[in-house]
Parts: structure tokens; sequence; C-alpha cells
């Protein structure tokens, strides 16, 4: 039997991992944690029988408590890292959004736990500090986003010196046939319509300014050791094709599957053995077509200055992930328009001097001025 524990399980993933566990007969729930929905993470502690839970307040943490008086609850960020310290579980499925997680990630990997990772914070920000860590420890990693799942797969194949190129699929987001012009008025509404993929809230608006891929090709970079030159993005409209590796005999091994979050799921929590899954529909290839095309960094700028960012170092992938998320939630809340997402995060690109080999407090207090700056931003 092994137990889990999930940061993030009333969120999109979170909920889906507990969908997966269902169907496997030998996994139990140690934990659960999650921000603000109480009423669905009580659900889930009459349902699944964690040891422990953590909250985003201490309120909310009293309020548990009293409905469950024989269940350790924590709170807060401190509350996160303490459940990982119980050392009682194998698997933490980290699924939270934002920073919160990043140190308690850091505690479990010294604890030698395996980490099935959604998190994109966690390497984008300080993917460095991450992977030595994991290095140190010999703890594995394992990526949950369906991209870096398929790559995982394709990769394990073959010698990892085979590989010359990682080949990163995208959707295009909603906006892939709408011209800037068209772009400049379109709502939150408008841009949490993806056509393949059912997410949350801020990584569907990532995907409709492409971010989302550029902050992958940083993940990839971290998780695979691959040089950003050798890490590409592909507009795959069709989302069948959820990633390639190119080797250097010139052989493409591609994954393919429906668009259903719940395989690169279980096969992080599987790895590397396979089980069989929940249904997700049925994949048949036959009469579909597959289209591939070169992405529009013109259109969607984002997506070039992510990779910048990612390939200066330092501090730049940490600005420009605060600088986004504070962005999209502006527009989210309809406190800006589409394309001043872009706008705000240009603006405190250009504003920030790098630093080199940050600490991890340097990149949370980077994180920190870059929220405090966009709070009263006016354009």
């Amino acid at each position: 039997m092994k137990n889990v524990v999930i940061f993030g399980s009333t969120g999109s993933i979170g909920k889906q991992t507990l969908e997966v566990t269902d169907n496997l007969n030998d996994f139990s729930i140690f934990g659960l944690t999650c921000g603000k929905n109480i009423k669905l993470l009580i659900k889930q502690i009459k349902e699944y029988n964690p040891k422990v839970v953590c909250v985003e307040s201490q309120e909310d943490a009293k309020e548990i408590k009293n409905i469950f008086p024989d269940l350790n609850v924590y709170f807060g960020e401190d509350g996160l890292i303490q459940i990982v310290e119980e050392n009682l579980y194998d698997i933490l499925v980290v699924a939270t959004s934002g920073i919160i997680s990043v140190k308690a990630v850091l505690k479990a990997i010294e604890n030698k736990k395996t980490i099935a990772l959604a998190n994109k914070e966690t390497l984008v920000m300080a993917g460095d500090i991450v992977m030595e860590k994991a290095r140190k420890y010999n703890t594995p990693i394992i990526p949950i986003d369906s991209e870096h799942s398929a790559i995982l797969q394709c990769i394990n194949t073959f010698d990892n010196n085979f590989a010359k190129n990682l080949w990163i699929t995208a959707s295009g987001g909603p906006f892939l046939k709408n011209s800037r012009d068209e772009m400049k008025e379109f709502t939150s509404l408008d841009a949490l319509k993806h056509p393949r993929w059912n997410m949350g809230k801020k990584i569907t608006i990532d995907c409709s300014t492409l971010v989302n891929k550029g902050l992958e090709v940083i993940e990839a970079h971290h998780l695979y050791n691959f040089n950003y030159d050798n890490i590409k993005v592909v507009i795959h409209p069709q989302s069948l094709v959820h990633s390639f590796v190119e080797f250097i005999d010139g052989s493409f091994l591609a994954q393919m599957g429906v668009p259903s979050m719940h395989i690169p799921i279980q096969y992080a929590l599987t790895y590397p053995k396979r089980h069989e899954g929940i249904k997700t529909g049925s994949f048949i290839p036959y009469n579909k077509s597959l289209e591939f095309f070169e992405p529009d960094f013109e259109k969607f700028p984002l997506l070039k200055l992510t990779i910048e960012c990612g390939k200066s170092g330092g501090i730049m992938p940490a600005v420009l992930n605060a600088a986004n998320e504070t962005a999209v939630y502006k527009f989210l809340n309809n406190e800006i328009k589409f394309l001043d997402i872009e706008k705000l995060v240009f603006n405190q690109i250009e504003k920030t001097n790098n630093i080199l080999n940050p600490s991890i407090e340097e990149i949370f207090e980077t994180d920190r001025i870059i929220r405090k700056n966009l709070e009263t931003i006016k354009l």
C-alpha cells in the first residue's frame, strides 16, 4: 500500500488525482490540503479519511478541527512543511498553484519522498535549487503535466544520450485563429474557453497567451537537463500528440492519447509501471487529421519572453512568473484587458536587474516585490 499526500486536493488536478486513486487498489490517501474551498475539503475528508490536512487560514483549521477532533489539522505554508515532515507517506502530489508549496517540496526531497509534480512554480522559480537537491538525495521527481509525462515516456525508451531535441506540443489555445486586433477585445470568458482541455482558470489563461508553453520549456530544461536550444514548441491543435522526442538518427518517438489528465496523473503515481486506467474515452486515430506548425512569436510575444527569461536564468524566471500570475488575476477580475497581461509582464522584466545563482530567500523576496509592484500599477 502506498500512502499519498495531495497538495491542492480541491483543485482540478487534485480532484482528478483522487479519481485516479479510486481506481487503484494499492493507494491510500494520507493527507489532503487546500486553500479556501473548505466545503469540498470536508467532503473529501469524510470520503477518504486522511490522517492529516492543511488549509490556508487558522480560522478554517479550527473549523475543521471542530468537525474532526481526531484529525491532525495544520494551516499555512508552515502547515505544508509539517505534513511532509510526518514521513508516513510515499508520494507527494503537488497540485497547488503559486509558490506556497515550494519550501515543502524541498523538505520532501530531503526526506526522499517521490514527488509527482503538477505545480509549475517549483521548477520555473527554483529549478536549479530543486533539481540539485533532488540529485543530492536521489529523490525522483515525476512530472504530471501531459507534455512532460509524454517526454518521460518517450525518452525512457532509450538511453537519454540518444535524444537530440524535445518537442513540446501546444493546442494554440482559444485564440489560435484570431488576429491581434481581435484579441484586444476578448474577455476572460472568451479566454477561458479552451478548445481541448478542462483545467483551472489561471492555467487556462496562460494557454491563451501561450506563456504556459514557455513555462513548460523551462520545466523541461530542469527535468531532463536539456539545453534550451534543444527544446522546441510546436502547435498541434488536435492535442492528440502530447509531445515527442527527436533522436540523433533522425527518428521521432511520440506519445499519443485522448486529452485527459487522468492518464499522466496515473502514470506519475504508478511510475515506472502501468496499470489499467479509468475510462477516458476511446482513442482511435482512423481518419484523424494531425497538424503541426510553428508558433507565431509576434502574435504571442509572451511565449518568446518566457523562454528568454529561462535562458537568462537567475531570478528572471521568478520575475516572469510573479508578473504573469499577478497580471492574469487582474485580467480575471476584469481590472485589465487581455493584451494588458503582456504589457505588465514586459514592464517588470525591463525594470529588473538579474541576480544569478539566487538563494531561495532571494527568489521569494523577488516574488514579493514584483507582486507588490503590480498591485497598484495603472495602465
